[in-house]
């Protein structure tokens, strides 16, 4: 852990190599006036909106709808499938099953599915109230950009599902609402906070921050909802049941809970709770392992850890400076049934990535290491 203690509070990095942009975001969070003890950044950072992507803030009074994101909820839940015999062309067969099951992209189900959370249909939450309709047929999808469906197989040889997906359409529009109101409520109240830092707030006690904070805990229900969807279904396909329960871990989200003595907003945004001995995923791009791993509930980091490998480049940035033909064949020489076809797909090659090794060598006061993934094959977004 590196301390950065040159603003008004103390900045927590498990990481040296952070990008200026994203420290310059951290900074501003350590500037806000209602920050608790300190800032964590996790050591898969990197630049996001208004705050990094792999920071941690716990707040006093208030609820930071930027300190989110808009793909509320987004997260990660994997299952144990024992030993397995899957030979390339059934595992090619299992994954053409797969993407006509499971929309992509911005695509959706034609049909209204089932298994949307209780209580979304109320209209005391306006806006999960008139996205409904539209949600009932994202439930189950996979969306785009780093979301992913991938088969693995661990140290023992027992193949593994992982999925990545978020709140769709629904957590963006939640998080769009919101984030215009705790702008205009800033704007009322003359909040000392820049608006060009992006962090505008909501009081925990106003009609406003307590719509969002019900609003965003729906969002985080329906993406978790939506993940069963879609695991049911490969596993469906793949005509078999898992070893064990399903690890689900969200990384995008608010919650009020208990560190250093006080009840404090706990916000999460690329950054996944890691308590004594729960269990979480830690994925790395597609061309490399990914992690079950036990937290060691580290109070200085909030209890928290990394959600991934984080990016190194930006997507224009890897479609721009990638090499397609490195890429493929680096994926090839592994023998990963993947998802990059043509310099469109660059921005999620494994070298618009961190190397997940060093983030994992970065955070083993925050994580034990359960099991090692490898990837066998993977559908994108």
């Amino acid at each position: 852990m590196k301390v950065v203690a040159t603003e008004k509070l103390p900045i927590k990095m498990w990481l040296e190599d952070i990008e200026d942009g994203a420290l310059d975001q951290a900074n501003h969070l350590a500037n806000l006036p209602f920050i608790f003890k300190h800032i964590a950044i996790m050591p898969d950072a990197h630049q996001g909106y208004g705050m990094p992507i792999g920071g941690v803030m716990a707040t006093q009074g208030v609820v930071v709808p930027n300190a989110v994101g808009v793909d509320i909820g987004c997260g990660m839940c994997a299952v144990d499938l024992g030993e397995m015999e899957l030979p390339t062309e059934k595992l090619k067969k299992i994954m053409s099953e797969i993407r006509q099951a499971v929309p992509v992209g911005f695509n959706k189900h034609s049909k209204n599915q089932v298994g949307m959370p209780s209580g979304g249909a109320g209209f005391d939450l306006p806006i999960v109230h008139r996205e409904y309709s539209n949600a009932q047929k994202s439930l189950g999808t996979l969306g785009g950009g780093n979301h992913f469906i991938e088969i693995q197989k661990d140290q023992d040889n027992h193949i593994w599902v992982m999925i990545h997906s978020g709140s769709r359409n629904l957590g963006k529009q939640v998080a769009d609402t919101y984030n215009k109101l705790a702008i205009e409520v800033n704007a009322q109240y003359y909040s000392q906070v820049p608006k060009n830092w992006q962090l505008a707030f909501l009081p925990m006690d106003s009609k406003e921050g307590k719509l969002y904070m019900a609003e965003m805990q729906y969002c985080v229900d329906f993406a978790l909802a939506s993940r069963r969807h879609m695991m049911d279904k490969v596993l469906d396909i793949m005509a078999t049941t898992p070893l064990n329960e399903l690890i689900n871990i969200a990384h995008n989200y608010a919650a009020m809970e208990n560190h250093y003595g006080r009840n404090v907003m706990v916000h999460r945004k690329g950054a996944t709770k890691a308590y004594e001995g729960q269990l979480g995923i830690i994925p790395g791009s597609q061309g490399s392992s990914s992690y079950i791993v036990k937290g060691k509930g580290h109070p200085e980091a909030f209890k928290s850890c990394s959600h991934g490998a984080g990016r190194r480049m930006g997507r224009k940035q890897a479609q721009r400076e990638l090499n397609l033909e490195d890429e493929t064949k680096r994926l090839d020489d592994l023998g990963v049934i993947h998802s990059v076809r043509g310099v469109q797909d660059l921005d999620e090659a494994p070298g618009a990535y961190k190397k997940i090794e060093t983030v994992m060598d970065n955070q083993t006061d925050l994580v034990d290491v359960e099991y090692e993934l490898t990837p066998l094959a993977v559908i994108k977004g």
